[in-house]
């Protein structure tokens, strides 16, 4: 069973995520919150594996509260869901930990999926916001390009194979098979990959790669 909170400052937004929450037999939502603040206490008393998040919060903001909760002890994965699909939005909520941006017009079952996968330890992320990110890429500058690079000098050939492939948002199991790996290997390897770039999730490292020019659009 995954463990999830639902936090946003709207009754009637909490009200339909949980009722949409409620429909999965394998999800359960131990915890509401109606703004980062108090998103942050529940989460020091409940043990949450997902925290569905709006950005647009009094008290404490979903960004903030984000990095807050990943601060924590076993803090719960974090899917940053708004109305809006800034580039603001999207960058801060990645860059504070989030391994999720979802628009609150996702259908239902794709809100569902989004909470297996990022429970799964893996990132999703809503069509528009991915094609931010690629545009960003784009237009990153030889500086930016230069720094990330030389953060990735510490890995592996092997361990470089694999974040290419996590770059263009490959799974394990896509990893392994394309790889020629068993998903535990690959698994090992992302493992030691997020540790030694000193990032918090994979999302952030496909992020530092693209920035290093390691993945273009995919395929």
């Amino acid at each position: 069973m995954i463990r999830t909170m639902v936090v946003d400052d709207d009754a009637l937004v909490r009200l339909g995520l949980v009722d949409l929450l409620a429909q999965d037999p394998e999800l359960t939502v131990v915890a509401e919150a109606a703004d980062g603040l108090e998103a942050v206490e529940l989460a020091a008393r409940h043990r949450i594996d997902v925290a569905l998040m709006d950005i647009r919060m009094p008290r404490l903001d979903g960004i903030a509260a984000t990095r807050r909760l990943r601060a924590l002890p076993d803090g719960p994965r974090v899917i940053a869901l708004t109305t809006f699909d800034l580039d603001e939005y999207v960058y801060r909520a990645l860059a504070a930990g989030a391994d999720g941006f979802l628009l609150k017009d996702t259908p239902p079952a794709e809100i569902a999926r989004a909470v297996h996968v990022v429970a799964g330890g893996q990132g999703m992320l809503h069509p528009s916001a991915a094609r931010r990110l690629i545009d960003r890429y784009h237009r990153t500058g030889e500086p930016r390009a230069v720094a990330a690079r030389g953060r990735l000098e510490g890995l592996t050939p092997r361990e470089g194979e694999v974040l290419r492939e996590l770059a263009v948002g490959r799974s394990n199991a896509e990893i392994a098979a394309v790889l020629g790996m068993r998903e535990s290997t690959v698994k090992a390897h992302v493992s030691r990959i997020l540790t030694g770039l000193g990032v918090g999730n994979r999302v952030q490292a496909a992020l530092l790669a693209r920035d290093a020019g390691m993945a273009g659009d995919g395929g």
